[in-house]
């Protein structure tokens, strides 16, 4: 029986998807459980660059950008500095009056991110991963037959 693939060919695409799902769950898994991933989004993106970074303009945020005209931008009116500062308290605060420290936001009227939210993010790194994983894969495949067509010295 003769083996169609070699071990190559299935297992270094293989990994290189399996890297990038690793890297998608520790970051899914960070950003669920309170850690600040900071510049951890950039890693599954540049692993599947150049693919993902063209996908990345068609999906999420980046999609209202794309293709806008942009005299139909709209207009930013610059802000320079802040508000004067007000006046300074004369009197010290009563012991009833709650403390800087005690102030809470009202996160009662803020939006439940969605679970649907993050598919402008995930979509293209694993459509980039997949056209690259493919693209490996060919690579590897030409190798092995020109490797299996040398003739033997």
């Amino acid at each position: 029986m003769v083996r169609r693939w070699s071990k190559p060919e299935m297992w270094v695409p293989g990994g290189y998807l399996a890297l990038v799902a690793a890297m998608m769950v520790w970051l899914e898994v960070a950003g669920r459980t309170g850690h600040d991933v900071g510049m951890g989004a950039i890693w599954p993106a540049l692993a599947t660059a150049p693919v993902s970074l063209l996908l990345l303009g068609s999906f999420g945020a980046a999609a209202n950008a794309v293709g806008q005209d942009p005299a139909q931008a709209p207009i930013v009116e610059p802000s320079y500095g802040s508000q004067p500062p007000g006046p300074m308290p004369t009197a010290f605060p009563s012991v009833g009056d709650p403390l800087p420290s005690d102030w809470v936001p009202d996160t009662s009227v803020a939006g439940r991110p969605e679970v649907w939210d993050a598919f402008g993010f995930y979509i293209p790194i694993l459509v980039g991963a997949l056209i690259n994983a493919a693209v490996i894969w060919a690579l590897l495949r030409c190798w092995a037959r020109w490797r299996n067509a040398r003739p033997a010295a």
